[in-house]
């Protein structure tokens, strides 16, 4: 009996004791640790999902050694995942050779290379943003952050807008009930930084230039821009005013913004330039401004050639014609007003005016984007690569291979 007492403690011992995590596809028991220097984890079958219950957050690159793009993005990756493991809240940067791990890069529906994926709390999304060091640091924080975050004072508006970065805009809501805004912060996450402030100083108001509240006050501070929003919230006028907070009021057009662009619906009245840092571009952006701010319904975007010259060709833009004027629907057509596209040194506002007139009466020429387009995927690639899957059907059937090709393919940057 005094055996039994003395067991019995042990027993229980071992049966209550803390269990640690089990890699997948290994026997053994074995605690997953994260290491505290920052650096790139390299995951494989036998511990990815032990990494994956070990941290909150896991930002995971499945990749492959023969792609390009995958050697590119690497040096980025080393580059942000000591900034982000350093962050409130710790991501993690791993990667996965699913090259040679195909069934862990099949589970997680891997089917080219790079993929991203951003594990949040074991459930996997896929990160589709820019690969730059700078931006993936910005967008996970934004990503990781609550849809949207509550300001209880001064210095916690003060630390939002300064930990938010330039990068992305922001919407504050003075006075505005989280409820009536939590929609599109879950539904913009990826666009921007969304917060409501109970309690602020007249302080704040004065900053944020509003006299009255509720106010949701819009800031992209890269384009070092404001607005204010004082309702009515209901309906579709809220989103109207987010949507159209999320690009600035002329746009500069590039890779990053091709896309807002296209998610945005609006046409696009596209002024091509010599050069964006000539020096008659300023006068010709600031009547663009002018002109964006009395027609809501369009959006204003200006390109340089010498800023991206790839771009501009699609609108057979040709230096001599420059300064050119027109409307593209963000697709595969654009519209110009014959006798109004070209823009002449002098009184811009006049000209930018009879060409709005024109159009919206009407009075325009339909035209084709060609020799590429300017989407953001484009066609002529998906017709390039269909050409050339084709052409690899063809070749492997006449010399009578029988094994399948499993390599997936790249995604392009």
């Amino acid at each position: 009996m005094a055996m039994q007492r003395l067991l019995l403690p042990l027993v229980l011992l071992f049966v209550l004791r803390p269990q640690s995590c089990v890699a997948s596809g290994g026997g053994e028991s074995v605690e997953f640790e994260i290491p505290r220097d920052g650096s790139v984890l390299e995951l494989d079958e036998s511990n990815f999902e032990a990494a994956v219950r070990a941290a909150d957050f896991l930002f995971v690159d499945f990749y492959a050694p023969w792609c390009g793009h995958c050697k590119r993005l690497a040096p980025q990756l080393d580059e942000a995942a000591p900034t982000l493991a350093a962050l409130s809240t710790p991501i993690i940067v791993a990667k996965v050779n699913a090259d040679k791990y195909r069934k862990l890069g099949s589970k997680y529906g891997v089917d080219g290379f790079p993929t991203l994926m951003l594990f949040d709390h074991g459930v996997p999304s896929e990160y589709t943003g820019s690969r730059k060091a700078d931006f993936i640091v910005e967008n996970l924080k934004k990503l990781v952050a609550p849809d949207v975050s509550v300001l209880e004072s001064d210095s916690a508006i003060k630390g939002f807008v300064e930990s938010a970065g330039i990068n992305f805009p922001l919407f504050i809501g003075f006075g505005v009930d989280e409820s009536l805004i939590a929609e599109y912060g879950a539904k913009y996450k990826k666009a921007a930084w969304f917060s409501t402030a109970k309690d602020f100083s007249e302080d704040m108001m004065v900053v944020y230039d509003f006299d009255k509240f509720p106010a949701l006050v819009s800031v992209n501070p890269k384009y070092n821009e404001q607005s204010v929003f004082y309702g009515p919230f209901e309906g579709t006028f809220l989103e109207d005013f987010i949507r159209q907070s999320l690009l600035p009021v002329t746009v500069p057009i590039n890779r990053e913004n091709l896309k807002l662009l296209k998610d945005d619906g609006r046409k696009v009245v596209l002024t091509i330039l010599e050069d964006e840092s000539d020096e008659n571009s300023p006068l010709l952006i600031k009547v663009l401004r002018s002109a964006a701010n009395a027609n809501h319904d369009l959006v204003f975007a200006y390109v340089g050639v010498k800023q991206w010259e790839e771009f501009t060709e699609t609108f057979d833009a040709k230096v001599s014609q420059l300064p050119k004027i027109l409307v593209w629907d963000t697709k595969e057509e654009y519209d110009v007003v014959e006798g109004s596209e070209r823009l002449e040194e002098g009184d811009y506002g006049s000209q930018v005016s009879r060409f709005l007139e024109a159009y919206r009466a009407g009075r325009t020429v339909k035209m084709k984007v060609g020799r590429g387009s300017p989407t953001f995927l484009g066609l002529n690639a998906v017709y390039i690569l269909i050409l050339l899957v084709a052409i690899l059907v063809v070749l492997m059937y006449f010399s009578g291979q029988g094994e399948e090709v499993h390599r997936p393919r790249t995604h392009e940057d």
